[in-house]
């Protein structure tokens, strides 16, 4: 049985602590590893790894950091194949969409490569008789990123390169569930010439989570997961002084309007829901249907949620995987059933679906809720699996209100041929990123990515500029050089620009 160690100052550790946890195949529901669970010992033990490798990495020079980077890219490429085959088999997601989720990682490291011209500062000269003034961005220190277990190289990906490139160190707690992909990730690092230090991997659950929140040694964390944890993460960080990035929990809606291609909606919502097993916070999971559109989208999709081929993550013309854990599978399929209770339609049912070859596996079909109001669980609760659910309105307006009376913000889509539909939309609507006949709305490597209301807790995105701030902090600098000999007068009044 393989251990998965920790990885700290550029090596694998096996840690001070002797627990472990099992890490499952969801495909066959066989474990296949043990990761070990660390703690505040482990943390601290990387915390000062990172901290001595900040004296260092901190002062070399922006060419050094890209250069790392650049490799770090190349190396991300050439080896895509098999670290999505190592996401594959902890996760269940098909080979494809774990080389999707590289990909989109990746567009992080190529901006970190171009963090030169981001990082100018600015230069103001002659604001007084002599002086100039300048400003310019230096790196925190020591930093975390807490992830969760649906994209275990995507999500750190939008952490530690900005990170790193801006002159930070970084430790990452992974999810327990998924742990290798940070492991190999580390390695690649270190082959593309990141000094010891730099980048930490500490495995581990609440222990090593409330370590690293509480560490005095620690500047800023970044999170994403549920929006509870993302408070209780958010609270008790910058209780103790820590910048925070938390990004929370997601009920993403998609309005179809009646001029909308339902075909193409369809399309476009059934891979948006069902993708990924509906393990995505960015997931499709409500369909506005608005007015005439109702009937014939519930038709369309029907059809489509019957044709998604679920089986292994690694079997050819596989779209959807199984899920995680066989908790996760046991409370999808029974907020199915308790969706049915509570008055909706079950239009396609995938409860109790079983792989030939694979029956212990963590599966479950596509489902699809019609007649779903806001008042039901199905509708209100995050259920992370493959549930479409259905709410009907009588026009865009009520679908707007719909949305903005969510306590979610992350993501909506509205599908439409009118223009004017699309621009009062994204006007009106309160969510942070939206798409306009587009699914899953998740912005370039350039923009950043955070929502609103309960799904961002605080205000600092991740990734992009926002990214670039979020680990960095200004000098601003007012100098002046007088010629030798010069008398340049004093005063005691507060000094002005004269």
């Amino acid at each position: 049985m393989k251990t998965i160690q920790h990885w700290i100052n550029g090596s694998p550790a096996p840690g001070s602590a002797a627990d472990t946890q099992p890490v499952f195949n969801p495909a066959t529901g066989a474990e296949q590893a043990q990761v070990v669970l660390g703690g505040a010992t482990d943390v601290d033990t990387a915390v000062a790894a990172a901290t001595q490798a900040f004296d260092t990495w901190s002062e070399s020079s922006l060419t050094q950091r890209t250069q790392v980077m650049f490799a770090f890219r190349q190396l991300l490429v050439e080896h895509e194949e098999e670290l999505g085959r190592i996401i594959s088999a902890e996760h269940g997601k098909t080979i494809d969409d774990a080389r999707g989720e590289i990909v989109r990682g990746r567009e992080v490291v190529e901006f970190a490569c171009g963090l030169g011209d981001v990082l100018k500062g600015s230069f103001s000269d002659q604001v007084s008789r002599g002086v100039d003034v300048h400003n310019f961005r230096r790196p925190l220190g020591v930093v975390a990123g807490i992830t969760p277990f649906n994209f275990p190289a995507m999500v750190p990906l939008w952490m530690h390169p900005i990170a790193i490139a801006t002159g930070n160190t970084f430790l990452l707690k992974p999810s327990e569930r998924d742990p290798s992909a940070a492991n190999f990730v580390a390695e690649l690092y270190k082959k593309a010439g990141l000094p010891d230090g730099v980048f930490n991997v500490v495995h581990g659950g609440k222990d090593a989570v409330d370590a690293i929140l509480t560490h005095p040694g620690v500047r800023a964390v970044s999170f994403v997961g549920s929006t509870p944890i993302a408070k209780y993460v958010h609270e008790t960080a910058t209780a103790h002084g820590k910048r925070v990035q938390a990004l929370g929990g997601a009920k993403n809606h998609a309005v179809v309007l009646p001029d909308a291609d339902l075909e193409f909606a369809a399309d476009h919502i059934t891979a948006g829901a069902y993708g990924s097993a509906g393990e995505r916070c960015m997931a499709v999971s409500v369909a506005v249907a608005v007015g005439d559109a109702a009937d014939a989208l519930v038709e369309v999709l029907q059809r489509k949620a019957r044709e998604v081929k679920v089986g292994p993550g690694d079997a050819p013309g596989t779209e959807m995987g199984p899920l995680v854990t066989k908790a996760a599978q046991e409370r999808v399929e029974n907020a199915v059933g308790g969706a049915a209770a509570q008055g909706a339609t079950v239009v396609v049912d995938g409860r109790g679906l079983k792989v030939a070859g694979h029956e212990e596996g963590f599966f479950t079909g596509p489902s699809l809720l019609d007649h779903v109001t806001t008042e039901m669980d199905a509708y209100k609760e995050e259920l992370f699996g493959p549930v479409l659910a259905i709410v009907r309105a009588a026009s865009l307006d009520q679908a707007i209100d719909l949305i903005n009376a969510n306590p979610y913000g992350n993501g909506t889509a509205l599908f439409t041929a009118s223009g004017e539909a699309a621009r009062r939309f994204q006007r009106k609507v309160d969510v942070g990123m939206i798409g306009v006949n587009v699914p899953v709305p998740v912005p370039m490597s350039y923009y950043s990515f955070g929502g609103w209301k309960d799904s961002l807790i605080g205000d600092s995105p991740i990734h992009g500029p926002e990214g670039i701030r979020f680990y960095t902090r200004p000098k601003v600098v007012t100098s002046r050089w007088p010629q030798p000999k010069q008398q340049v007068d004093a005063g005691f009044n507060f000094p002005t620009s004269s």
